[in-house]
């Protein structure tokens, strides 16, 4: 059985050209969304992908009307190839249900592969040059060393911690992890 999934980004945009090709191209069943396409998750989308059983085909008009990322896409085809369920793409023209369509998703899914690897690499590499000039990622310290010797000093006067971290724009946690004694200052104020 032929499932067809049509999506357009508006509402005020119209499905009928899609649901035309869908139908011409024997869709017994047509599922939509007026979404865009960056959001992964549709209701349309999803029940189509639901009704649909091994030997199956969900067709497409276009790639893009299915997936904004090849990242998308190729979850979205691994999920219907583990259902034994075909994939095609009418203006694309790919049947995953040919061997060249299933080479096609092969070479794609290997691309994706090779984008994310770069860009792990990519990150890494930029990580360690900024370590090489001295910059350190994460975000910057909230106990300074001038916020570390006024905290010494408000507990050493008899402060207590929650006051002095409060004081100080921190949290009571960032206290006692940047001076563990304070906890003891805590003890003997109660006292």
């Amino acid at each position: 059985m032929f499932i067809g999934y049509a999506r357009v980004s508006s509402q005020e945009q119209n499905l009928a050209l899609q649901h035309d090709a869908l139908s011409n191209e024997g869709c017994t069943k047509i599922y939509d969304d007026k979404i865009s396409g960056s959001k992964v998750s549709r209701e349309g989308l999803n029940m189509a992908i639901e009704v649909l059983r091994k030997g199956d085909t969900l067709v497409v008009w276009k790639l893009d009307r299915l997936a904004r990322s090849l990242k998308h896409l190729m979850e979205v085809v691994s999920t219907l190839d583990k259902k034994g369920v075909n994939f095609k793409s009418i203006t694309d023209q790919i049947d995953t249900s040919t061997p060249s369509g299933r080479f096609f998703f092969h070479v794609m899914g290997s691309l994706s592969e090779m984008e994310r690897d770069l860009l792990i690499e990519r990150t890494k590499a930029g990580l360690k040059a900024a370590k090489a000039n001295g910059r350190i990622g994460g975000r910057k310290r909230k106990m300074t060393d001038s916020k570390l010797e006024s905290a010494k000093k408000l507990l050493e006067s008899g402060l207590l911690p929650k006051d002095v971290a409060q004081n100080l724009g921190i949290s009571v946690p960032t206290l006692y992890r940047w001076i563990p004694s304070a906890s003891r200052f805590n003890h003997i104020n109660n006292s």
